[in-house]
């Protein structure tokens, strides 16, 4: 049914639903899935080694942004956090400094994970776009080495986002207005405050109405295989003569996958004259975009919103696109 959700003091039209189970693929490259309880019971925590201050942990991250969802979304189901990790750094307890890998008992291993990142999902919070169910969600990311871990305590840094994860593929969709894509904290509470900041500012009805204006655009084959070309030859432009190109971050290899699911994906291929609407389009880019890496993949995710309202202002104004022209 229709209700009238108050969110960040404006009242957005959204649906209600009490569907709380959704895939945790919401990246895939070089990743595995871990439970919350796993960071907390089985993980050690790194130190900066200088003065041995401990660092925030990827399970008090995760934990903290949880609490403050609930604090600000309460009266919403909020799903239990998805996670994926990567670069896992293994050691071992003193007392088994002279045995052979073969012989270690799981007690005598220690691990903890250089990347992790984590989406929260508050799926009574939804619109339905191009027939898709989007649904509100938060998440971010840690990485231990971007941190200087061999010199004495320092501000860290996090990756923070709040959007919409599409459910019938499990894509991101993240605007620039809705990442914080480098936040420096010296505390837990900081980490907390700025959570909370970006959930407060979050203007979630435009992001929905952006997406929503991506059903009524097309590319035609044609202008899809323009595209494409232009995304192959961008990393070979010289920017100061194209100083209005629209950046795009996917790698050559995504831009390949792209185009072979233009063609044989079963939510967004093309249609049989060969058109593609620009929401497909974006679809096809998020989904490209799960092969990216942790410390990279929220960026690219904004950078493809950013680059798909474009196709669509030029296509609706009739302004030129180097991408289609």
């Amino acid at each position: 049914m229709n209700q009238v959700i108050e969110y960040n003091e404006r009242p957005l039209e959204m649906v209600v639903d009490n569907t709380t189970s959704i895939g945790n693929d919401f990246i895939v490259a070089n990743t595995e899935i871990v439970t919350l309880e796993h960071l907390r019971d089985d993980c050690i925590v790194p130190v900066f080694t200088k003065d041995n201050e401990i660092t925030i942990s990827h399970f008090q991250f995760i934990d903290e942004v949880y609490n403050r969802m609930k604090e600000s979304l309460g009266d919403h189901k909020i799903n239990s956090p998805s996670i994926r990790v990567s670069h896992v750094i293994k050691g071992r307890v003193p007392s088994a400094i002279g045995k052979s890998v073969k012989d270690l008992m799981d007690h005598e291993k220690t691990r903890y994970y250089e990347r992790c990142a984590f989406s929260i999902d508050v799926p009574e919070i939804y619109q339905i776009i191009g027939g898709n169910k989007i649904s509100l969600s938060i998440g971010g990311v840690r990485a231990y080495n971007q941190e200087n871990l061999y010199s004495t305590k320092s501000m860290e840094k996090f990756k923070l986002f709040i959007g919409f994860k599409n459910w019938v593929c499990t894509n991101l969709c993240i605007s620039t207005d809705g990442l914080l894509d480098s936040i420096k904290v010296s505390s837990l509470d900081e980490l907390g405050n700025k959570t909370l900041e970006l959930i407060q500012n979050f203007n979630a009805e435009k992001q929905l109405q952006e997406m929503e204006q991506l059903t009524n655009f097309s590319l035609t084959e044609k202008q899809f295989s323009l595209l494409v070309g232009k995304l192959r030859m961008l990393p070979f432009q010289d920017k100061s003569r194209f100083p209005e190109i629209i950046n795009c971050t996917l790698s050559e290899s995504q831009a390949s996958v792209i185009v072979k699911d233009y063609h044989e994906d079963e939510n967004f291929k093309r249609e049989q004259n060969g058109n593609i609407s620009l929401w497909s389009l974006y679809n096809l880019m998020t989904g490209a975009n799960k092969s990216s890496y942790i410390d990279r993949n929220f960026q690219r995710n904004a950078n493809c919103f950013e680059l798909i309202k474009h196709l669509g202002k030029s296509i609706e104004t009739g302004a030129n696109s180097w991408y289609l022209n």
